[in-house]
């Protein structure tokens, strides 16, 4: 049987491509959800496998910037991949993976970056974990920031229009400085951050939006929804989810999470994708009731290496010489690349460390060092010292942090 591979012609198509993986998931997209889809993906960057005029199989990607290190590159953010279970073991998913990564390359994307639904799937693609984050789920009468801490800001719940005004303000100040985060234009904001339609509740209340200021400034800002569950005020569980929650500096996210804190006649609080060296846990008087539990984040693939390399910036002037061994899709990959003083260059000389490009994912924003995936026979030293010598130029000062699910 033969099954054919291209991109999506129109809505009808779009449509039906977002209904793959709609189906591992109860969702079948509506006429709201494509059109929320469509503002971020263009029809163009959604490939779809045909079976006799039937869409069997989907991926999409979202062309956007991502921080990295000293800057943001263009990333492809991968996105909506799926295979009907009817169609399984047949290599669709190898055909739309490698059709999508040449495109990324051919439209000058240096690095892709996804979540993944099921985390052995894109190793084989040239994927690395790049970084973990933890999620919460507390009591929320059990759990408070320390009495010791001042307060600093003062909180507000603003209108749609205000926060459209002041959150990216608050955002774009936090994402300078930390990799991972997506630059969000003004489409993203209205569709993915701050919509609210019926599909985006997911059984929860309307969307909340906090404000923190200091000195009628702008510091801060929280996101979340109220969910009630029960049929009776006998049985009524009321829950916070926190969508996402930002501080410019320690006081100001220290005030929004105790703001989240102290919301009256709710029981729980829940939160989701914390970077693993966030301040939350060190803020409250009673860690463990957090209920802390980790998972993986962001997968890096790096699609250009010696675009990706020169386009991140590095924590100290020194040398290392970094080779990836292999790359199951672009074999130019392949080589030794020497970084000194900013500036990366094809090399000859013994590498310092050897990786697959999975590998060089891993370690690209700074979430995972070349030690560590040594230690989990992922990398080589190719040189005495080389693995430290890689990871001081590699090293960040925070850990990478991507706050949504895309």
């Amino acid at each position: 049987m033969a099954f054919r591979l291209r991109t999506v012609r129109d809505h009808d198509e779009f449509i039906a491509a977002l209904s793959v993986i709609g189906h591992y998931f109860g969702w079948s997209p509506t006429e709201e959800d494509a059109g929320r889809f469509s503002r971020l993906l263009p029809l163009e960057r959604m490939h779809a496998v045909f079976d006799d005029g039937r869409i069997v199989a989907g991926a999409g990607v979202f062309p956007f910037r991502m921080t990295v290190p000293g800057g943001d590159l263009a990333c492809a953010g991968v996105t909506v991949v799926g295979v009907l279970p009817s169609h399984r073991r047949r290599g669709l998913l190898r055909r739309m993976m490698d059709a999508q990564l040449s495109d990324v390359r051919e439209r000058g994307e240096p690095i892709a970056a996804l979540w993944a639904s099921e985390e052995t799937i894109y190793g084989r693609f040239g994927y690395g974990l790049a970084s973990t984050s933890f999620n919460f789920d507390a009591e929320r009468s059990a759990v408070a920031i320390r009495s010791d801490l001042p307060r600093e800001a003062s909180l507000r719940l603003v209108a749609h229009d205000e926060a459209l005004r002041a959150f990216p303000r608050v955002y774009d100040r936090v994402a300078k400085r930390t990799a991972g985060m997506i630059v969000r234009s003004r489409d993203w904001w209205e569709s993915r951050r701050l919509g609210d339609g019926p599909e985006q509740r997911r059984g929860a209340g309307p969307l909340v939006r906090a404000l923190a200021e200091r000195d009628g400034r702008p510091v801060g800002y929280a996101l979340y929804r109220v969910a009630q569950d029960g049929s009776t005020p006998e049985t009524w569980t009321k829950t916070v989810r926190v969508s996402e929650a930002f501080g410019v500096d320690d006081g100001a996210t220290r005030d929004v999470w105790r703001f989240l804190l102290e919301i009256d006649w709710v029981d729980r609080i829940t939160g989701y994708h914390l970077p693993l060296d966030h301040p939350l846990p060190l803020l409250v008087d009673r860690i463990n009731k957090l209920r802390l539990s980790v998972w993986d984040a962001l997968w890096m693939r790096v699609v250009d290496v010696p675009a990706a390399l020169a386009g991140r910036a590095y924590a100290s002037p020194g040398r290392a010489t970094v080779e990836v061994v292999s790359d199951p899709h672009f074999h130019e990959n392949v080589g030794s690349w020497t970084i000194e003083d900013g500036d990366v260059r094809p090399a000859r000389r013994r590498p310092d460390v050897r990786v697959a490009v999975s590998g060089l994912g891993s370690t690209f924003l700074g979430g995972l060092s070349f030690a560590q995936l040594a230690r989990a026979g992922l990398a080589e030293e190719g040189a005495r010292g080389g693995i430290d010598r890689a990871d001081e130029l590699f090293r960040t000062s925070a850990a990478p942090w991507c706050p949504e699910n895309f």
